[in-house]
């Protein structure tokens, strides 16, 4: 028994010394000349199997380094490569900061090997990364690029038109899909004309679109995530753009505040912007034929504001101040007046000690959003929601594994008012604090990538704890053919105020779960928890058809199992306030695409299912559109590749709406026993079909095209000028139609447009 106890204790100690005989090296890799950090890098100890892609941040870690002597590399499409010799020493923890120098070579901007490698490593599934630059390719409305107009020609994504339109992702509506600025919630990221947001798209360093089966970093939504991240402002130079057309004007500055030092890696930098929109002036003499206003207007107003400072140490830690406030206002003479303002601002960072394995990272932000409805039926809406969230994230890195924890807390109150087509009225104004904490642990196992996490979700109001177990996997078949599938529980405790029988959705307001209980759909029973409730399942396929071509397919499916309405048929103030039903959303995404540096090619099929069931009927949604096409086509030509041409053409089936059975006359009785039901004069009310949703639309069909010219007047300035055209041959898609008058609105017509943009 001495002997096997020996014999263990020897063999734990080996064990433990043979482990310890290993290193790691970390750092960053920055562009040499502006101090911005290299995306998707590789580095690499060269002669070994060691490497790894850099982030973001153009962070990287090889950890599990045996101890010796190497030389450290890092290598990125139009960059000369950079050699340091390091040396690992035993426990050891090396920080290198790398600054390649732009090759004098022009072999474009794109690093393709780099994103493939990072698809090989990441597991990846429903997960869509979009850059400035396929932001910028994109024929855009004004000439002005915008992330609206982009995110609409993404799988799985279905965009329900240019006024008013709203973002659906694979079956679930607005409220369900968490959209973040630099970790801070946006609660409305549209304007009123749907081909705007309210991001800038030159401060965007890069988006990422989950569009489901996310992993547990992320919480609090049913459905998809929209993380746009941010630059930094020009750490060495001065400069900024100037842009107008006739949708809007523009001006962006920034700047050092301290420059950029390629030995010590500091720096300090900011970065402001602001647009403003004057397409109620302009339309009526550019656009005077697109006007369904009797102002003769497009009566569309926003204005835009954004600023950023950022401050970098030597060693990659760095932090970051940012603030915002987006106004809008639509205003439909004597039909609709709305007005919404959203303001925030916060502070995320990144600190990577020197003396430990860990990386850590954390956001603290606020928000607030306000919205106000007055239409002509003199039942106004107001909804307000204003809160914070903090969160911190933990990051430990192996040589074949990563672990990263973290936990987060929000809080948000909401104010809701709302008098419904029943004269009922329905209020609400509460305060909700939600916890969460997750794990999350990502293995290599040769071929195959591993990615379990779980999340547990704490809704203090309820109160309820929502526990979410969710997986992640990818096997690399061979070099050119992946396989993946990603699962989990989701929830969320936000309610939006848009009833989705709605058509048209001007007013987006918002209020927290009902703390009373709620009846299961068509049922007197109670449903065993308040909050919504879904389920994922995504699997996939990637293929590198060949080095410039991919294919992604992904099948899916959604589970809403429990989905919270307002209840729009409250008649009694003892009648609930919030309805319960339940729904699925399934089908299957396609994406091919070839990119070169002066050729584009993308396109997108999606084949989708999307339903509700309220416990008396199983209906679509009026965002169930069964198939949605993209293609978009950018070819940069001429001697110095100066010109650049762009076409976008969408085809999407019919949304569903409810058909019409007849007339009725309608009393409202404001003159209570006394009204004359003989001899007065009566609003006319719609009898609808007993089948709700059971009539489509027409198919939606829009081409959009663009050239643009680029004229370089030294290394630092240029002028671009846009010409473009949207809805190019004029198709009459419907926007609204008004049963009583029998009027068709349509979609915004024809609209050519020419912007400048002077870079200096």
């Amino acid at each position: 028994m001495r002997r096997v106890l020996y014999l263990s204790l020897v063999f734990v100690l080996c064990s433990v010394s043979a482990f310890s005989q290993k290193g790691t090296v970390r750092g960053n890799v920055y562009d040499k000349d502006t101090g911005e950090p290299i995306i998707y890098g590789n580095v690499i100890l060269e002669g070994t199997t060691y490497g790894n892609n850099t982030d973001l941040d153009g962070f990287f870690s090889l950890s599990g380094v045996p101890v010796g002597n190497y030389t450290l590399m890092a290598t990125y499409l139009g960059y000369d490569t950079v050699r340091v010799d390091i040396a690992i020493k035993d426990g050891g923890l090396l920080y290198e900061r790398l600054n390649l120098t732009e090759s004098s070579f022009d072999l474009g901007v794109v690093n393709v090997s780099a994103k493939r490698e990072q698809a090989r490593s990441d597991v990846q599934v429903s997960k869509l990364t979009v850059t400035p630059s396929q932001i910028k390719s994109l024929p855009s409305t004004g000439g002005e690029a915008d992330i609206a107009q982009y995110l609409s020609v993404l799988p799985g994504i279905v965009f329900t038109g240019d006024q008013g339109g709203q973002l659906y992702i694979r079956g679930g509506s607005p409220v369900q899909n968490k959209v973040l600025l630099d970790g801070m919630t946006i609660y409305n990221p549209f304007h009123s004309i749907g081909f705007f947001s309210v991001f800038e798209t030159e401060t965007i360093k890069n988006v990422d679109v989950l569009t489901g089966g996310f992993d547990a970093e992320y919480g609090g939504r049913i459905s998809a995530v929209v993380d746009i991240t941010t630059r930094e402002g020009d750490k060495n130079n001065f400069g900024g753009i100037v842009s107008a057309n006739p949708f809007q004007g523009k001006v962006l500055l920034e700047g050092p505040i301290k420059k950029f030092n390629p030995e010590t890696g500091g720096s300090a930098s900011f970065i402001f912007t602001g647009k403003h929109s004057y397409i109620d002036q302009t339309s009526s003499t550019l656009y005077s034929y697109a006007t369904t206003d009797t102002s003769g207007t497009l009566p569309f107003n926003f204005t835009d504001i954004y600023g950023k400072l950022s401050m970098s140490g030597g060693n990659g830690s760095k932090l970051n101040v940012f603030g915002f406030n987006y106004r809008d206002r639509v205003n439909f003479q004597n039909i609709a007046d709305l007005e919404w303002t959203s303001s925030g601002g916060g502070a995320n960072f990144t600190l990577i000690p020197s003396g430990s394995n860990l990386t850590v990272d954390g956001v603290v932000a606020f928000s607030n959003y306000d919205v106000t409805l007055n239409e002509g039926d003199g039942r106004p809406r107001s909804s307000g929601i204003g809160g914070f969230n903090a969160g911190l994230n933990f990051t430990s890195f192996g040589s074949k594994s990563q672990i990263k924890y973290g936990f987060e807390v929000n809080g948000f109150n909401t104010d809701f008012r709302f008098v419904n087509f029943l004269d009922a009225s329905i209020q609400q104004e509460s305060f909700t604090t939600e916890i969460s904490t997750y794990f999350k642990y990502k293995l290599t196992l040769g071929k195959l990538i591993i990615e379990p996490s779980v999340r547990l979700q704490y809704y203090a109001s309820l109160p309820e704890l929502s526990p979410e177990p969710r997986i992640g996997l990818k096997y690399n078949v061979n070099d050119r053919l992946r396989l993946k599938f990603a699962g989990g529980l989701y929830s969320q405790n936000l309610i939006s105020t848009v009833n989705e029988t709605d058509v048209v959705n001007l007013f987006v307001g918002f209020l927290a779960g009902p703390e009373e209980q709620i009846l299961k759909p068509g049922s007197n029973e109670r449903t065993d928890t308040k909050l919504q409730t879904s389920r994922h399942a995504v699997a996939g396929v990637e293929i590198d058809i060949t080095d410039k071509i991919e294919l992604n397919v992904e099948p899916y499916y959604k589970e809403f199992t429990q989905i919270v309405n307002i209840n729009r048929n409250k008649v009694e103030s003892t009648d609930p306030d919030f309805a319960a039903e339940t729904g699925e959303a399934y089908g299957i995404d396609f994406l091919l695409n070839y990119n070169t540096p002066q050729l584009l090619l993308w396109f997108t099929y999606s084949y989708g299912f999307v339903n509700r069931d309220d416990g008396f009927e199983v209906y679509p949604t009026i965002f169930d559109r069964r198939h949605n096409f993209n293609s978009l086509v950018t070819y940069k030509f001429g001697g110095d590749r100066t010109w650049e041409a762009s076409a976008r053409w969408n085809f999407g089936t019919g949304f569903p709406f409810t058909l019409t059975q007849g007339f009725h006359t309608n009393f409202d009785f404001r003159d209570g026993i006394t009204t004359d039901i003989l001899e007065g004069n009566p609003d006319i009310g719609v009898i609808f079909s007993s089948n709700r949703n059971d009539g489509r639309l027409p198919d939606y069909h829009r081409l959009d095209v663009s050239v643009k010219k680029t004229i370089n007047f030294s290394e630092r300035s240029k002028l671009e000028a846009t010409f473009s055209v949207t809805n190019a041959y004029d198709r009459d898609n419907i926007f609204f139609f008004d049963r009583i008058s029998f009027d068709r609105v349509d979609q915004l017509p024809i609209l050519p447009s020419l912007g400048l943009a002077f870079h200096f």
